[in-house]
């Protein structure tokens, strides 16, 4: 395989990924210190000035807080109304594909509170990345794109019960909990069971909350939905990332 991830941070304190085909480093969100993406970038063998660009989801302070620190060789890619006027950035649109070196970058529709947010398919040759956050539901169109890649990283914010026992605001439940929130862990193993193909090797749980979830529910959440549906678990790894703490995807054989 070529595809190799880097996820420097996931989770609602900041977000960012970096993903490279062994030529072209791209990155997808920008919401870390400089100084912890240079670490992701070092595990590359490589350093922030090489990424080549950076791919925004969505306008939310965790996933563009620190834009402005990327080097300015770095092109930036958002939809309309995603970054402020004053960033430099290309404006992308859902379902058109953007190609740097041999990775093809295409964005497509999210369902979340804000402006115009997409999440990404990234493919490089016959490997494809399925890149899933900060949505409250999947449609259709997602769910076609979505089919059968190598590698997943899926939003798996929150467990429901910890969710509606904690002492959040109760229009904050309702908001995560909504159509244009985040992922519940059982949502989130349901999509993926629907997308799941021959090639899938590792689904990536992101975005999981501190207050509500952890890694250790949001993975067994994950097994157990994949047992109801004759899904043998134990057939792809399902690894949690983590909010202070890089984790390393894709093939690193």
């Amino acid at each position: 395989g070529m595809i190799r991830i880097v996820f420097v941070a996931s989770g609602s304190k900041g977000n960012a990924t970096l993903i490279t085909d062994g030529e072209s480093l791209i990155q997808i969100d920008m919401g870390v210190p400089r100084k912890t993406l240079a670490k992701g970038t070092k595990i590359l063998g490589k350093s922030v000035e090489d990424i080549e660009a950076l791919f925004i989801t969505h306008d939310h302070a965790d996933h563009i807080g620190t834009v402005s620190l990327m080097p300015k060789t770095t092109a930036v890619y958002a939809t309309q109304c995603s970054l402020n006027s004053d960033e430099v950035f290309e404006t992308i649109e859902p379902y058109c594909g953007i190609d740097v070196g041999r990775l093809c970058v295409f964005p497509f529709s999210a369902h979340h509170d804000a402006p115009n947010p997409v999440n990404y398919l990234i493919r490089v040759g016959d490997e494809k990345l399925g890149y899933v956050t900060d949505t409250g539901y999947l449609d259709d169109d997602a769910l076609k794109i979505l089919q059968n890649c190598d590698y997943y990283l899926f939003e798996s914010n929150h467990d429901l019960e910890m969710l509606y026992k904690s002492r959040r605001p109760q229009c904050l439940k309702d908001r995560i909990h909504s159509d244009h929130g985040h992922l519940s862990n059982v949502d989130s193993a349901i999509y993926f069971s629907e997308v799941i193909g021959p090639r899938t090797k590792a689904v990536y749980l992101g975005h999981i909350s501190e207050e509500c979830n952890t890694a250790d529910i949001a993975v067994s959440s994950y097994r157990r939905l994949l047992e109801s549906r004759n899904i043998d678990p134990d057939s792809i790894q399902i690894v949690p990332t983590k909010q202070w703490d890089m984790v390393l995807g894709g093939d690193w054989e």
